[in-house]
């Protein structure tokens, strides 16, 4: 489990990032798996949250994990919800609700409001941090009365700009959008590569938040344990674990 240093300077904040070691899965799942939505055995997927739950010392009946679908769908939650919703953040003022992200190379972050105690967690690969997910959860922080110098984010582990290879089309769509995105993409020998961790950590900086930690940890290198989906479709399989990060007001 990885902290953030800047969260955890906070000590009514429960938090982690989790890679795939120390868990019950097996095969292309090992170990931490906590991603329902994949193959693997669903018992051992139960074991793994109740594992990652004691270490953040969370109920495990009040994680709530979101299906997420690569939006900009936000929710704002007081209690648990009774069906899994669909979206790809979080956020709570409520002590003892723990808010999960799962991720394979997408970038998992966390937001905290240092003086109103309020909490968000997002799911953001490249379609969420294009749709600007970043900015809708900010604002429902702004609804709740937060003041953007009082946020702190920390950006996730995900995969790096040198492993996340992209295609034309996908460099055309970002320059469409703003052609200063050009800076979040790095040309190397015919190939193009895209900086989601740079293009996040721009978004939050765009929206006035100037607390930001970057956890560079490269989802895709075998080394850092973690699973990653790019590197499983590299290798022909097209199923894979997801790595858990989890943040609770304790």
């Amino acid at each position: 489990m990885i902290k953030s240093k800047l969260i955890s300077r906070y000590s009514d904040i429960s938090h982690g990032f989790f890679n795939r070691l120390g868990g019950y899965s097996s095969g292309i799942y090992k170990s931490l798996n906590c991603g329902a939505g994949s193959g693997d055995d669903k018992k051992n997927i139960k074991k793994n949250i109740n594992k990652v739950c004691k270490q953040i010392k969370c109920n495990k009946n009040k994680l709530v994990l979101l299906s997420q679908i690569h939006s900009n769908k936000v929710y704002l939650l007081n209690k648990i919800s009774k069906k899994r919703l669909k979206g790809d953040a979080l956020i709570t003022s409520k002590r003892k609700l723990a808010l999960g992200i799962l991720t394979a190379d997408c970038a998992p972050i966390f937001i905290f409001d240092t003086y109103k105690n309020i909490i968000a967690a997002i799911h953001d690969g490249w379609k969420g941090a294009y749709k600007k997910i970043i900015h809708k959860t900010i604002n429902e922080f702004k609804k709740k009365g937060s003041h953007i110098k009082d946020l702190i984010a920390v950006i996730g582990p995900c995969i790096s700009k040198y492993r996340y290879e992209v295609k034309k089309d996908f460099l055309k769509k970002f320059l469409n959008q703003n052609q200063k995105n050009i800076r979040f993409f790095i040309f190397k020998k015919n190939k193009i590569f895209f900086s989601l961790s740079d293009y996040i950590k721009n978004q939050l900086k765009e929206a006035g938040i100037n607390r930001i930690e970057i956890i560079n940890k490269d989802t895709y290198l075998k080394k850092n344990n973690f699973f990653s989906a790019r590197r499983s479709l590299n290798k022909n399989n097209y199923d894979y674990g997801r790595n858990i990060s989890i943040i609770m007001i304790k």
